[in-house]
């Protein structure tokens, strides 16, 4: 991804944050907000600190019979001390990195779902389905990482020291439609 280095997010955002880019083919949508709740910026009437920014990156991709895949990317720029965050143009690409990665993530989970149902003619156990677990590819409890535990290594690499977080979200995995 290419860095406008005119721009203090490294791309031209409007008035509320939003841009839309190209990358490895897809259409990404970006967003950069702070997490306040309020509509002012300004320091915490609490703590004194200035609220943290997300910038998110996230697109999907629609196929045959209504298949979705998304792809989702999240880095946090934290304040330093009680200063505002200071913009960095590297969060941007952190994030779509993030959402690629989210993006293959999610393509090779569908992949390994698909591959472990066969199609059938509805008659092998009588419910008409059309579909049957192929007992072969049946995944292997003792080997199977929980997804819920799983260590992210697209978020662990996107992590940098200092004032930046990552983290991947909104994968889906709880809603089949959205693997």
């Amino acid at each position: 991804m290419d860095i406008d280095p005119t721009q203090p997010w490294g791309l031209v955002i409007d008035y509320a944050g939003r841009a839309t880019l190209t990358e490895s083919g897809h259409t990404i949508h970006v967003n950069v907000s702070d997490t306040s709740l309020s509509s002012v910026i300004g320091p915490d009437s609490i703590s004194g600190t200035y609220s943290p920014v997300n910038v998110t990156a996230q697109f999907t991709e629609t196929g045959e019979g209504g298949a979705v895949l998304r792809g989702t990317g999240r880095i946090t720029v934290m304040p330093v001390g009680a200063d505002p965050v200071v913009p960095d143009p590297t969060a941007v690409r952190q994030a779509v990195a993030a959402a690629l990665t989210d993006f293959a993530t999610n393509a090779a989970a569908y992949v390994a779902l698909c591959a472990r149902w066969q199609p059938d003619d509805g008659a092998e156990n009588g419910d008409g389905d059309g579909t049957t677990p192929d007992p072969a590819t049946e995944p292997d409890p003792a080997t199977e990482a929980d997804p819920e535990t799983a260590a992210d290594p697209a978020a662990e690499a996107a992590t940098e020291t200092g004032t930046l977080t990552a983290a991947t979200t909104g994968t889906g995995a709880d809603d089949p439609a959205m693997v």
